[in-house]
């Protein structure tokens, strides 16, 4: 009795710790609530909004009162690029300046009545120095002579764009009722000019330039600072008004990726690069690349009726985003579709879902590597002959014909020795 409770216990505890290894060995499903502990705190930042936004994505990694609608000062300006971008093809064509004058106050580049300067030159100042009067005289002219119709060319591009919280009521961001924007549609915009817009990005950049006009000849100064501090910085635009504060949007490129932050209603222009820079050094720093999926990446292999070799199951598409470091990623293959010829090359047969942290980002089709050909009777019966059930049927009963005809031979003999016994 001693013998068999002392064998019962050490079975016990043997089990016990095969159980505790085998514990630590499987990994642990990750919940929402530990999926959320590998999200990041962002810096804090004195500002009435902000967005930090991951280039080529619609949603932004992290936003304050991102659908806020806020005075946006001259970050307006990147519209009235837009819709000018669209309307002039020719940047060298010349305009004449109306006879507008900005206050004193505005920034200006001091452009004079009658004054003659190209489209290219225009936009050039209206992007760098920010100039006020480039801004009525482009919005003059691309709108024949009409400053409302320019304006309602902006809010018809906002909608196009699907900038819901933006609305526009001048070409050049002065505090006027109805001009506003938010932090998110700033930064979508941003992002759309710089990836779609090339004389757009490449001016947004510079430093400095300088314009001329016939006898005139002007050094002009970009006023993001930050562009000239820092070589990963790549624009966008600044902006300041009484009601506006001081407001950025900036881009910069850093790991393989790119940002765009804005931020608006800093006290001063220290401020507006200070929470700029923390932010996007904030994004580099605690959100990294991921590509879990890359297209025509093989997921999967199956094997294929009538089919000697397997076919291999395709990603259609690639995906990559940025996840706060520290998350993971995991692929999983939902049910395929029966495979059996005929299948056309990059026929989706399924779906591929991607989880990040735990939960799913995305869905992408899985397809045919290859074309299944249509099955012919002849391959049908080839390969129904080859299953083994099939060959052991007819085993069997080749085997039992043979003996059967085995024994019919032997008849005759066992007849003849009779015959003879009875003779």
């Amino acid at each position: 009795m001693r013998r068999g409770v002392s064998s019962l216990a050490i079975a016990l505890m043997a089990f016990s710790i095969y159980a505790a290894s085998a514990s630590a060995r499987t990994p642990q499903k990750r919940t929402p609530q530990a999926a959320a502990q590998t999200r990041v705190v962002p810096p804090t930042l004195p500002v009435t909004g902000a967005s930090l936004l991951l280039s080529g994505t619609k949603t932004p990694l992290w936003s304050r009162n991102g659908n806020a609608r806020l005075a946006i000062a001259s970050t307006t300006k990147m519209m009235t690029a837009l819709v000018v971008l669209q309307h002039v093809r020719n940047l060298n064509t010349v305009f004449t300046q109306t006879d507008w004058r900005a206050e004193p106050a505005d920034s200006q580049i001091g452009l004079i009545p009658g004054e003659q300067m190209t489209v290219h030159a225009l936009l050039v100042a209206l992007l760098l120095p920010s100039a006020d009067d480039a801004a009525e005289d482009l919005a003059f002219n691309v709108g024949d002579g009409s400053i409302p119709r320019f304006v309602a060319m902006m809010n018809a591009d906002a909608r196009r764009l699907g900038l819901d919280h933006t609305h526009y009521t001048t070409p050049i961001g002065l505090d006027t009722t109805g001009n506003y924007s938010s932090p998110d549609d700033l930064v979508r915009l941003a992002d759309y000019m710089m990836r779609n817009w090339p004389f757009f990005q490449r001016t947004v950049r510079l430093p400095s330039a300088v314009l001329k006009s016939g006898r005139y000849e002007r050094h002009i100064v970009n006023t993001d600072d930050l562009v000239a501090k820092y070589p990963w910085i790549l624009g966008v635009k600044t902006g300041h008004t009484r009601e506006a504060g001081y407001v950025l949007v900036a881009e910069g490129r850093r790991d393989g990726f790119t940002l765009l932050a804005s931020v608006l209603g800093t006290s001063s222009e220290e401020n507006r690069d200070s929470s700029a820079l923390a932010l996007l050094n904030w994004g580099f720093a605690d959100f990294r690349v991921i590509r879990p999926v890359r297209a025509g990446q093989r997921i999967a292999r199956r094997a294929v009726p009538y089919e000697a070799t397997p076919v291999a199951i395709l990603a259609a598409r690639g995906y990559r985003t940025v996840v706060a470091r520290g998350a993971h990623s995991r692929l999983l293959v939902g049910r395929l579709r029966k495979l059996r010829g005929p299948m056309a090359k990059g026929t989706v047969v399924g779906q591929l879902r991607v989880a990040i942290a735990g939960r799913r980002a995305v869905s992408i089709p899985l397809i045919l590597a290859r074309r299944l050909p249509a099955v012919s009777l002849l391959q049908r019966l080839g390969h129904f002959i080859k299953q083994p059930f099939t060959l052991l049927v007819l085993a069997l009963l080749l085997g039992g014909a043979a003996a059967v005809l085995a024994q019919r031979r032997r008849r005759p003999k066992v007849v003849a020795l009779r015959r003879v016994e009875e003779r």
